[in-house]
C-alpha cells in the first residue's frame, strides 16, 4: 500500500489509479479537475492530497465477493494515509451495504460515503477536492498571519467528509451532525455512544433514531 509522503499530489490535481482510465468516473472527472493516471498505486484508487485518498468500491466489487473487504483491511492495517471509502449503493448491491457499513465505519473506523453510480462518485470527488483546496488556502493564510504571542487554541472544525457522513443518518441535519462530532470527537466515538449519551446532545427522539441506525 502507498504510505503518506510517498505520493506527491500537485496543487489542484487528482492522481488516479491506472485501472480507472477510460471508466465513467474518470471521464466525468476530466475537465473538472486535473486528473493524472499513475501505475503502482496499489490499493488506492484516487489521491486527493498527499495524505488523503479514495478507495472506490463499485457495484461489481460488492457482487463479486469478499475481495474488496480484504483490500480495505489491508489498506487500514498498512497505510498511514487517511482513506475515504466511496461505495456504489444500487438496487443490486443494496443487500450488501449494511455489511460494508459495519466493516468500514464500526470495525475500521473509516469514513463511508454511499453513491448511486460512478457519476455521483465523480461529483463527490470534485466536491472533496474543492473542500481540501479551501482548507489548504485557509491553513496557509493562517500560518502567514499567525501571532506567535497568542497561545489560545481554537476549536477545530469537523472534517467535511465526516460531517457529510453523519448527515446520512435519518433525522440528522448539519447542526446536529456538528454537535455530535464536536461532542464525541469522531464517527468511531459516535458509533460507540450509549443512548443516554446521545440524548444529552440531541434529545430523546433523535437519539433513538441515531442509536437504531
Amino acid at each position: 500500500p502507498v504510505t503518506a509522503g510517498s505520493i506527491v499530489v500537485p496543487y489542484g490535481h487528482v492522481i488516479g489509479n491506472e485501472k480507472w482510465r477510460g471508466s465513467e468516473v474518470a471521464q466525468r472527472l476530466q475537465g473538472k479537475v486535473r486528473l493524472i493516471f499513475e501505475d503502482g498505486l496499489g490499493l488506492v484508487d484516487f489521491h486527493l492530497s498527499n495524505r488523503t485518498c479514495i478507495l472506490l468500491i463499485s457495484e461489481a466489487d460488492l457482487v463479486a465477493g469478499d475481495e474488496f473487504k480484504r483490500r480495505l483491511v489491508k489498506f487500514r492495517n498498512a497505510s498511514s494515509l487517511r482513506g475515504i471509502v466511496i461505495v456504489e449503493k444500487t438496487q443490486i448491491s443494496d443487500q450488501y451495504y449494511l455489511g460494508v457499513q459495519k466493516l468500514v465505519v464500526l470495525e475500521l473506523g473509516m469514513v463511508l460515503l454511499p453513491v448511486a453510480n460512478q457519476g455521483e462518485a465523480s461529483q463527490l470527488i470534485v466536491q472533496l477536492v474543492i473542500l481540501f483546496l479551501g482548507l489548504q488556502v485557509r491553513e496557509q493564510s493562517r500560518d502567514r498571519g499567525a501571532n506567535p504571542f497568542l497561545r489560545k487554541q481554537r476549536a477545530q472544525p469537523a472534517e467535511p467528509a465526516a460531517l457529510q457522513t453523519v448527515q446520512h443518518i435519518p433525522g440528522v441535519g448539519k447542526t446536529k451532525a456538528l454537535l455530535l462530532l464536536q461532542h464525541f470527537g469522531s464517527i468511531h466515538g459516535l458509533c460507540n455512544a450509549a443512548i443516554n449519551e446521545l440524548e444529552q446532545v440531541v434529545g430523546q427522539t433523535a437519539a433513538q433514531q441515531i442509536y437504531s441506525f
